[in-house]
């Protein structure tokens, strides 16, 4: 989530001063509709909300609700504040909302995405592969980028879902005699890192084991192709930022917006349905944050 809100303030050529908070119970609990408690609905790790008031907030997720209405409140209407993905309460709370357009919402300050906003340009993603490239040498190219998330509340990855995926995986690069530069996230757990690992074994790879710094950004810059998981807006958004092609594993379960997401972006000629072999392939790449950055730099004109 943070990602987003850095990929916005970036795409404006600003370097953002960034605020975590987190809501102490019982607020942790309620709805965003309930609006009491000023400050003291916050836990004491997260960080305070004082003057002096920013020009611009850039804010997400349901914890940094509270903290949007607070700073806006106290800076007196001084702060524009932009609230990334649906709040879940009246839109007129904001300046701006921004929401992918698979949430179905609209209204005059309403800006609708085709993903999530990210950190992802070409020069971020080329930096980032020239920095970690050597340590990938002992590899041979087709490289093959694979972002694997994990179950969530509409998504499973187990076992059995891993133990598909791996073997999908091993097959797709044996037959095209490519390597596998694989990042997992957090939610991907250790049970299923040890079925990966077992099975890549004599498969050119590498594995990040969540130790050091992420490869991620670099893995999307050496990439010739990008396999991700269906589980995650933003990590399906981040690799089609790239204009590398990239194909879609999905995992049982699911939504109505995810699949309206997958939905749309597959019918654009974004993404692809994981099989292999995989093919070269052009599209549009996603590009939302420029077209929301502009849109933010226009209000603030006024």
């Amino acid at each position: 989530m943070e990602s987003q809100c850095v990929g916005l303030a970036e795409a404006m050529g600003l370097v953002p001063v960034i605020k975590r908070v987190r809501q102490r119970t019982p607020w942790h609990e309620l709805t965003p509709y309930v609006r009491f408690g000023g400050r003291v609905q916050f836990t004491s790790a997260s960080d305070e909300l004082e003057p002096p008031w920013p020009d611009l907030l850039i804010a997400t997720g349901r914890h940094s609700v509270a903290a949007s209405l607070l700073v806006r409140k106290f800076s007196k209407g001084h702060t524009f504040t932009v609230q990334l993905q649906n709040p879940v309460i009246a839109l007129s709370h904001f300046d701006l909302v921004v929401v992918p357009r698979h949430d179905k919402l609209s209204g005059p300050n309403v800006i609708a995405t085709r993903g999530a906003l990210n950190r992802v340009t070409p020069s971020l993603i080329k930096e980032s592969a020239e920095r970690i490239a050597w340590r990938f040498a002992h590899l041979k190219g087709p490289f093959i980028a694979v972002l694997v998330g994990g179950s969530n509340a509409t998504y499973r990855l187990g076992p059995e879902e891993m133990h598909a995926l791996a073997e999908r995986l091993v097959v797709c690069a044996v037959d095209m005699k490519a390597s596998l530069l694989i990042t997992p996230s957090r939610r991907t757990g250790e049970e299923n890192l040890a079925i990966l690992k077992s099975a890549l074994v004599g498969v050119p790879h590498y594995l990040w084991e969540n130790q050091g710094e992420n490869p991620y950004f670099g893995f999307l810059g050496m990439a010739d192709f990008i396999v991700a998981t269906s589980d995650s807006v933003n990590m399906v958004s981040e690799a089609a930022s790239t204009g590398k092609p990239v194909y879609i594993a999905h995992l049982p379960g699911g939504s109505a917006k995810f699949r309206r997401f997958h939905h749309a972006l597959n019918a654009e000629g974004v993404t692809r349905i994981f099989k292999e072999p995989l093919e070269p392939y052009t599209y549009q790449p996603l590009n939302d944050v420029a077209m929301v950055a502009e849109s933010v730099r226009a209000r603030l004109r006024g």
